[in-house]
């Protein structure tokens, strides 16, 4: 089920990732590059994504980042809908640190289906399928199936998150005190490499993010064998207004899962 999706989101999201590269070789690193960032290659990323998706899916509705043509053209109320974020992690792409990725999910009646995170860097991509498993293809490798780590505890796990100020210990790192601190820009990455096995837990603690931001990450996390709630331990839910997200969201291997809940207390940037 959901097989035609799939291959569609990945070569939505390839086709995107050729684009970047090219224009990632030739690009001049923005150093202090600010978090709402937004560049010309984000538009013409999601233009490339958005007419592959309204090519093979013209009654889908989509939803996405940028304000560009084809998303003001495409149909709205569907009980399918394309969820893209063109480029996650702008900072990263705009300081050239490799820390970025193109995001392509899809929502069946609410609920995350298919999920793709490419990372034009490095070649990788990280998908799934709901029922399917998820997996990691590379160049020049084999496609492996990916499973969450199994450690449950705290002090010993790895906690993926964004950058920290330079001397300053992030909230997430505070609350969580973990044996580990990978970090990294993009939320799609983060949530891949949990659903990898390459870390335990990450946190978005934004007093606000929308849907794009995680929902391709969501559907990797669960087919790898994790868990994903809100702050308060429910299913995050999609399709709000303005696509917001407001109760923040864990996704972690699932075996530390309650335990790490109960240290979200007070997470949420004010």
């Amino acid at each position: 089920m959901y097989s035609k999706e799939l291959a569609v989101a990945l070569k939505a999201a390839h086709k995107a990732g050729d684009l970047i590269s090219e224009v990632y070789k030739t690009l001049k690193p923005y150093e202090n590059a600010p978090a709402d960032l937004t560049t010309e290659t984000d538009k013409q990323s999601q233009e490339i994504i958005l007419k592959v998706l309204r090519e093979e899916f013209p009654l889908d509705s989509l939803c996405a980042e940028e304000k560009t043509a084809t998303l003001s053209e495409s149909p709205s109320g569907a009980t399918r809908t394309w969820v893209v974020d063109p480029i996650d992690g702008t900072r990263g792409f705009a300081m050239k640190n490799d820390q970025f990725s193109v995001m392509v999910a899809m929502m069946d009646q609410g609920k995350v289906v298919v999920g793709v995170v490419h990372e034009p860097a490095t070649g990788k991509t990280t998908y799934a399928a709901k029922g399917q498993g998820c997996f990691l293809m590379q160049p020049g490798k084999e496609t492996v199936a990916c499973k969450v780590r199994t450690c449950a505890d705290l002090s010993k796990a790895i906690l993926v998150q964004s950058h920290a100020k330079p001397g300053k210990i992030s909230k997430a790192a505070a609350a969580f005190s973990p044996g580990t601190v990978l970090e990294t820009y993009s939320a799609g990455l983060k949530m891949a490499i949990v659903a990898r096995g390459e870390g335990d837990l990450y946190a978005n603690n934004y007093p606000a993010f929308h849907d794009w931001d995680i929902c391709a990450g969501h559907i990797l996390v669960e087919e790898a064998g994790g868990k994903l709630t809100d702050f308060s331990g429910n299913p995050v839910l999609y399709g709000a207004p303005g696509f917001k997200q407001t109760k923040g969201m864990l996704s972690t291997n699932g075996h530390l899962h309650s335990t790490a809940l109960s240290k979200t207390t007070g997470l949420l940037e004010s």
